[in-house]
């Protein structure tokens, strides 16, 4: 492990703007996913700023979030300073996302190195991935090279999209110590594939999962949306120049620019057509908990394969995932015969589902939204 002094020169960018579909009705849009406390006592995004400040000073952490969800945020980072919760005023995926927090940073260094990360995932083994993470820092200041984390993968997942890299690892440059994370060089990103493909990727041995997970210097990342994507370049200069005058400035600048900026992931607009990417072997328990049934990883089982948080009573039942939410009044919560499905119990609603449909809840939502009497479940 690396001793822990934050880099005055290096920067986090979390992004955390994600809306409560997957976890609902626990999760909502006020507070989605990354803003529940749903393992341990800590959200998601505190559990994410705790991983990184061995790394960086707390002036030196970003979130990127919306206008709806920047109160809770700040309420649940009481330390970090308030400019440094940066509200997108609508929605325009992760490219816009990124060119805003390199803007800001930008304004603030533009010798700095900078890690874009996701809010929500969970990392269980947290000196593995600041090892990881502060070598990725180093290599990425040293040249012009984009750095992702990828994950090597456990099995033949069909949820991530895989990133194809070289076989040969690549060597340290002459005088410079060879650091502990081997990196390769990125051959090809790759979309989530299905299960007779993702086996092969696994067999294969030169495939990582995709977690989201960037870091470049502010000069090469404004260099590749020059080549790339020149009108998100010219968007974060804007924005850098309005951030260097004061956060009222930046904050007008992006309510009448935003809306316009085209809408596209940082994935599509910039690093699958990248030449200059490289990835880090991220050599840690690493897991998005992408619906409800993932819970099931993290919580102790019973005996028939049931994970539950709350007061389970089951006869012949087997391999669900019941979550009790409740705040008010939490009394047991008793199946028969109930198999694979999903219950997760709130104050003001319940879920029931199976959890090979997991991913339809998303639809669920959509559908009490449109409800006038349901919509404030949303």
């Amino acid at each position: 492990m690396k001793p822990k002094n934050p880099a005055s020169d290096h920067f986090v960018i979390i992004m955390a703007g994600g809306r409560g579909e997957r976890f609902w009705p626990v999760s909502r849009e006020a507070t989605p996913k990354q803003l529940i406390t749903l393992l341990g006592k800590r959200s998601f995004l505190q559990q994410a700023v705790d991983r990184v400040l061995p790394l960086v000073p707390l002036r030196n952490i970003l979130i990127i979030t919306n206008a709806v969800q920047a109160p809770t945020v700040r309420k649940q980072l009481p330390k970090l300073p308030k400019e440094n919760v940066i509200a997108e005023p609508v929605g325009r995926d992760t490219c816009a996302a990124v060119a805003l927090g390199a803007a800001i940073v930008g304004a603030r260094s533009t010798s700095a190195v900078m890690a874009v990360l996701p809010a929500d995932h969970v990392i269980p083994d947290e000196e593995k991935f600041q090892q990881v993470l502060g070598d990725a820092f180093d290599v990425a200041g040293r040249s012009q090279v984009i750095v992702t984390i990828g994950i090597k993968p456990s099995g033949p997942e069909t949820g991530y999209g895989y990133i194809r890299h070289e076989l040969q690892a690549l060597a340290a440059p002459a005088g410079v110590k060879r650091p502990a994370t081997t990196f390769y060089q990125v051959e090809q990103f790759v979309e989530k594939p299905p299960l007779e493909k993702a086996i092969q990727y696994v067999a294969a041995g030169n495939y990582r999962w995709n977690a989201g997970m960037f870091v470049w210097s502010y000069e090469t990342i404004t260099a590749g949306l020059e080549e790339h994507a020149p009108d998100m370049k010219e968007a974060c200069q804007r924005w850098a120049t309005a951030s260097a005058k004061s956060p009222s400035a930046l904050a007008k600048t992006l309510a009448k620019e935003y809306p316009a900026i085209r809408k596209t992931s940082i994935d599509f607009a910039l690093m699958e057509k990248a030449h200059n990417v490289i990835v880090a072997d991220g050599s840690f328990t690493w897991d998005d908990l992408g619906a409800w049934p993932a819970l099931a990883r993290h919580v102790e089982n019973d005996a028939d394969g049931n994970a539950a948080v709350g007061l389970l009573v089951q006869v012949d039942s087997a391999r669900n995932v019941v979550y009790d939410a409740r705040t008010r009044l939490r009394t047991p919560i008793t199946l028969v015969g109930i198999k694979d499905s999903i219950i997760v119990l709130a104050d003001d609603a319940t879920l029931v589902a199976a959890k090979s449909e997991s991913q339809k809840i998303k639809e669920l939502v959509k559908k009490l939204a449109a409800d006038n009497m349901l919509k404030k479940l949303v």
